[in-house]
């Protein structure tokens, strides 16, 4: 990246910044609730003789929600048998993909091949500390096993030390083999560590370079997804871009209030628990 370009990026961070918080969502001093959501707001619009409130949901309905699961297994202690357990599984309900550690890959390819599910896999994880040329020959390794998909963990480091030339490098070398092999990329930021700012940096830079999605986070961090977060990434990201959630994801209504914050993609371990309540639910919600 050349000194023009990096100033250029700057001043794209830096409008990025302003821009979220001018856009962040304003709260009521009666009831602490959005604004736009707001008891006493609505009342008076149910008063004046308002019948339906319709409220905008960048994200829309859960819908098919097994279609946006990433059914995940990245625990350092699964074995062969644990593998096949969620590929079967991910045939079964129809899984967006089977994320899994790189060692597994071939295997995972081996047994979803023939299937609509994807397979991903992971690079740098789970600290995202590693050098970018070993991210991009981790990220090349993986597509040569069968991925394609693969969400990448930023070098959180250096994002957090103001080293966005090292940042955009770092996303650029799994980004670009992706690309030249048509496989998705995904830039996990762990939001959890960042302050709002970084945030919409991270957010920014792997837009720049050219990611599919961003992600929250890798599950393995202080946190997980939350609404907020998912709604300050899809500002930025805009709506050209993918959002994943992940990390602590354990129920459908948990789903519902992430995609209606704006991710279009969600991973979790408890992926069939997750659709098993959601078809429960189907007929009630079908019914109001």
């Amino acid at each position: 990246m050349q000194p023009a370009d990096l100033q250029r990026l700057i001043q794209i961070v830096v409008e990025e910044v302003a821009a979220a918080r001018a856009s962040a969502p304003v709260r009521c001093a009666c009831h602490a609730v959005l604004y736009e959501c707001c008891p006493d707001r609505l009342r008076g619009i149910l008063a004046a003789g308002a019948t339906r409130i319709g409220l905008h949901a960048a994200g829309g309905a859960a819908g098919d929600v097994a279609a946006m699961i990433d059914h995940t297994l990245l625990r350092p202690d699964a074995a062969r048998q644990d593998i096949e357990q969620v590929c079967r599984e991910a045939m079964q309900y129809g899984f967006a993909s089977v994320c899994v550690n790189p060692t597994w890959v071939a295997l995972t390819a081996r047994l979803l091949r023939g299937s609509s599910v994807k397979v991903c896999s992971v690079v740098g994880f789970p600290l995202g500390a590693t050098t970018p040329d070993v991210k991009h020959y981790e990220t090349r390794r993986a597509i040569f096993d069968g991925a394609t998909e693969i969400d990448m963990v930023t070098n959180v480091g250096a994002l957090k030390s103001g080293d966005l030339r090292v940042v955009e490098r770092d996303i650029e070398a799994v980004t670009a083999p992706c690309r030249d092999a048509g496989v998705l990329s995904k830039v996990i930021i762990e939001a959890a560590l960042l302050t709002d700012e970084e945030k919409v940096t991270a957010c920014t830079l792997a837009k720049a370079a050219g990611a599919d999605f961003v992600k929250t986070s890798t599950g393995f961090g202080a946190g997980g997804a939350t609404a907020a977060d998912v709604a300050l990434m899809r500002r930025v990201v805009g709506e050209e871009m993918g959002v994943k959630a992940a990390g602590g994801i354990r129920d459908y209504e948990g789903v519902k209030a992430l995609v209606a914050a704006g991710a279009t993609r969600i991973g979790a371990s408890a992926g069939v628990r997750i659709v098993q309540e959601s078809r429960a639910q189907q007929p009630a919600e079908q019914g109001r």
